[in-house]
Parts: C-alpha cells; sequence; structure tokens
C-alpha cells in the first residue's frame, strides 16, 4: 500500500549525517525517511530541471523563478513539526521515483524492503520545500554547486529557518 504524505518536517541530522524527512501519512501514522546526501543529488537536478519548465523559457525565466521562490518563502508559516516518534516506520530511501504531469510533479520515496510514500506537493509548496532543504544542505555544510541562483539568492530569512514544509 502506497503511503500518502500529508504533511512533513525536514531537518539535518548531524550524528547520521542525512536528512530526516518525518512525515504524517493517513490515519494520523508517521513516518521517517532517511535522504542521503548522494541520492539528494541525484534527485535535485530532475526537481529543478521540472520547475524550469514550468516557466515561460525566456531571458527573463530566472528572474520569474526568483520571484516565485521569494513569494513561496515568504508564505511559509509555522506550523508544530511532525515529530519522529518510537511508533514510526523508518526506512532508507534507496530511490525517488518522479512521476509528472504538466502541473504537478510526484516524488515516490522507494526503501530497500518495499516501503514507499508518495509526496505531490503544488509548485508553491515544491518551492518552500526545496528553501527548506537548501537551508537544511547549508546547516549541513553540503555543497551548494548544484542549486540555481535564483534559489541561492534567496536564502531563508533567519525568522523562517526553522520552518518545516506541511
Amino acid at each position: 500500500m502506497i503511503q500518502h504524505l500529508q504533511r512533513m518536517s525536514t531537518e539535518y541530522i548531524v550524528g547520521e549525517d542525512r536528512i530526516r524527512l518525518s512525515g504524517e501519512v493517513e490515519n494520523a501514522a508517521s513516518v521517517v525517511i532517511w535522504l542521503t546526501r548522494r541520492l539528494l543529488e541525484r534527485l535535485l537536478p530532475a526537481v529543478l530541471n521540472w520547475l524550469e519548465g514550468q516557466g515561460v523559457d525566456t531571458p527573463y525565466s530566472e528572474i520569474m523563478h526568483s520571484f516565485a521562490q521569494q513569494a513561496a518563502r515568504a508564505e511559509l508559516t509555522s506550523q508544530t513539526p511532525v515529530l519522529a516518534v518510537a511508533a514510526s516506520s523508518v526506512w532508507l530511501a534507496q530511490s525517488v521515483e518522479l512521476g509528472h504531469s504538466e502541473q504537478t510533479l510526484t516524488l515516490t520515496f522507494r526503501g530497500a524492503e518495499g516501503q514507499h510514500a508518495t509526496l505531490v506537493p503544488g509548485s508553491k509548496q515544491l518551492l518552500q520545500w526545496l528553501s527548506i532543504v537548501f537551508d537544511v544542505c547549508q546547516k549541513a555544510e553540503w555543497s551548494l554547486d548544484q542549486w540555481p541562483a535564483w534559489l541561492r539568492e534567496n536564502g531563508l530569512p533567519d525568522k523562517q529557518k526553522a520552518v518545516m514544509l506541511h
């Protein structure tokens, strides 16, 4: 059975040197998905390519993406984070399948033992999640080379650095 992520908190865990995605699925159950740097570095270009394809391809498209990113960040609101509780299903993502249509990107995280959870964010939520992941990568001191300028130049304001995507 596919678990659909309703809300998700994203944070870097120093002791694991990984990103922990704590998600709330149906019936208020929770799942913890560990995301490695290596998998993120493979996922990021595909997500960014899809996002960049959403805008009009003009000399001004980078500016348009920058404005959309700023607007998405400005709308981030503080919510109670999804907690990684002991009863959570916990697994390491081995792959992420991307499904997409013209308006929607679907991310299906898959584990080694058949686990999977799907996230279907809207464009604004995807931009917000990318902002959070970018901030997490900065905190982890991971390379930011593959992040586009329109995202790097719009770093999260200090007051929003602890905000989680829901």
